[in-house]
């Protein structure tokens, strides 16, 4: 039996550090206790994001992301999503931004031509609070503990992967590449 599948990439929001304060909190703080080397891990984090060609700035802040998810829930339902997300993605740890501000949130949207006074209503009335708290408990209950992580029924990835390890998963999965073919090992 062949199986049919629309490839795409489902954004679900996860709850990432959800009591962070809207004017965020230094890592510092976040990690502490908890014998992170910061440096290090950033060092890390800098190289990982050079590897796979993704923007990755000095920051030594943590934004709330819940109101960017919110924000971004409303994005797709305008058909702008992925790019609402790459640009948050981009405003978050290139730029080193709070994406917890509506102000930057709704540049986000102007500069990808989304409607403003549209946005900011969404931001004021929190029109996808219930979207977003329904994705929270979604990935409590498929056991997300990371972000990004990337899942194909019962195969996960976890972390921001080079291409080749998300197609692996996609041909242990018989998922044929857009042009139908199926895919080589």
């Amino acid at each position: 039996m062949e199986a049919e599948y629309e490839i795409g990439i489902r954004w679900t929001a996860f709850p990432l550090h959800p009591d962070t304060p809207e004017e965020g909190s230094a890592l510092s703080d976040l990690f502490a206790g908890r014998n992170v080397d910061l440096p290090a891990m950033m060092y890390h984090l800098r190289a990982v994001a050079e590897q796979l060609d993704l923007e990755f700035g000095s920051r030594d802040h943590t934004y709330n992301s819940r109101m960017a998810q919110e924000l971004g829930k409303w994005a797709e339902s305008q058909g702008r999503g992925h790019a609402y997300h790459l640009a948050v993605f981009r405003a978050y740890f290139a730029d080193g931004s709070n994406i917890a501000d509506a102000d930057i949130l709704l540049s986000v949207c102007s500069n990808l031509g989304l409607d403003e006074t549209k946005a900011r209503e969404v931001i004021d009335a929190r029109t996808f609070r219930k979207s977003v708290d329904i994705d929270w408990q979604r990935s409590r209950k498929l056991g997300i503990t990371a972000v990004p992580t990337f899942r194909l029924a019962s195969s996960h990835l976890v972390g921001a992967q080079p291409y080749r390890k998300l197609a692996d998963m996609l041909a242990r999965h018989d998922v044929p590449q857009r042009d139908g073919r199926q895919r080589k090992d």
